[in-house]
């Protein structure tokens, strides 16, 4: 009963315009009232699940992000991917999707992807001849790239909620970010031979070399995030630091386009970028600890060991339910509402626990591309000025289920790298 009572006020305070955050907030403090709870718990919950030194590494990476795209690096790596793939059919859009594979290994956020590449392709394919609807769809489902290959902030959330190895998500990401990688390539491919889209015009080796030269410094970050982590050289946040530090090293040195009076303005942008995950975080932390206190994670795992006790059938039933959820629910609250529930019941199943937080980031990743609440897909549709519904989404969204249904089928898909390397 108390459970339903802390949903109905959540859906009640939502229907009031509120926004999710606060609706968690607010929700939470009343249910602990009418459960004769002290209220001043939350202040405390809310507090300590941003007061941690894994954390410290969301507020560096986006930092990290914005410098990148402040100093140029975008745009020479979209450079770099149109002389790989741009004279392909439909090379533009293929670009979009490479260009998001090198610039996951930089950002770890699929909103700076999706923000970025945006407003530079968006406007471009749209004049070479692409749908918008098409255009959007494309530069929002590889934005999910960005989230799966390492460096990932929602990855370094999972991992501070569940005390999973942040380094062995990190390599455990690998394999399924190249994998989508390639549904997408090929899904793009397909649909632009059958639509007929532009395919631009091939490069010379000569053209293409002072290009690949002028993009290896940012292609060098992931390496060098990756390796300090696999040597033992930095922890995670420290890694952050580090891309702050290489990115400002890109921008003011090599590409020489941050100068020191731009410096305030990337730091004021990382500010605010940062605020938001950070609330969202503090709030939903107040919601799982009034699930707690209700007794929804002894129900959930009632339920889902009533139905299976079989641990893929499980992950499957996972992706699924994660997926619906992510049709109302923003992902990173989401993952801090559902993660302390699912994790402990992936544990009793024996998964291991890349495997399932990874399967768990996919899931949640699928949310921010399915309209209404789709977080990816509203920026796409906003840049190519087309209503979020009219966006050409659901061929990448079921390539993101399939690489979902591989990582439950094949443990191995995310366990090889960190076995090998961690």
């Amino acid at each position: 009963m108390e459970t339903i009572v802390l949903f109905s006020l959540l859906v009640g305070i939502l229907l009031l315009g509120a926004p999710v955050s606060v609706a968690m907030i607010l929700s939470s403090a009343a249910s602990l009232a009418l459960s004769n709870l002290p209220i001043n718990v939350l202040a405390e919950r809310l507090l300590g699940a941003i007061n941690s030194y894994t954390l410290m590494a969301v507020p560096f990476f986006i930092a990290a992000a914005v410098i990148m795209n402040r100093s140029g690096v975008t745009r020479h790596i979209l450079d770099f991917a149109a002389c790989l793939i741009g004279h392909r059919r439909g090379g533009t859009a293929q670009v979009n999707v490479l260009a998001s594979l090198f610039f996951s290994g930089m950002s770890g956020s699929a909103t700076a992807d999706v923000a970025s590449q945006g407003r530079m392709l968006i406007p471009r394919m749209k004049q070479e001849g692409y749908d918008a609807p098409f255009a959007a769809g494309v530069t929002a489902a590889a934005s999910i790239i960005s989230s799966i290959v390492p460096p990932s902030i929602i990855m370094i959330i999972y991992g501070s909620v569940t005390n999973t190895s942040i380094g062995g998500l990190f390599f455990g990401g690998i394999i399924p970010g190249i994998i989508l990688f390639v549904f997408l390539i090929v899904i793009v491919h397909v649909l632009s031979v059958r639509r007929g889209y532009p395919k631009g015009e091939r490069q010379s080796w000569k053209q293409t070399l002072p290009v690949m030269l002028r993009a290896l410094p940012a292609l060098f970050a992931p390496v060098l995030i990756l390796g300090g982590i696999r040597f033992g050289m930095v922890t995670p946040t420290e890694a952050g630091v580090i891309a702050c530090v290489y990115g400002l090293f890109l921008g003011t040195v090599v590409y020489r386009e941050i100068t020191p009076r731009s410096f305030v303005s990337i730091m004021e942008e990382s500010v605010v970028a940062t605020a938001v995950p950070m609330f969202i975080i503090a709030s939903s932390a107040s919601f799982g600890f009034a699930l707690t206190v209700t007794g929804f994670g002894f129900m959930m795992n009632e339920i889902m060991t009533g139905m299976t006790e079989n641990p893929v059938l499980f992950m499957i039933i996972t992706l699924l339910a994660l997926f619906a959820v992510g049709l109302f629910l923003e992902s990173t609250s989401a993952l801090l509402i559902f993660v302390p529930l699912f994790a402990p019941l992936a544990q009793s199943y024996g998964i291991p626990d890349i495997q399932y937080g990874l399967l768990m980031i996919v899931a949640l990743m699928l949310g921010t591309l399915t309209p209404p609440v789709g977080l990816q897909s509203f920026i796409a549709s906003d840049i190519a000025d087309i209503s979020i519904v009219k966006i050409d989404i659901w061929y990448f969204i079921a390539a993101i289920l399939a690489v979902g249904l591989l990582i439950a089928l094949f443990p191995l898909l995310t366990m090889f790298l960190p076995s090998t390397f961690i």
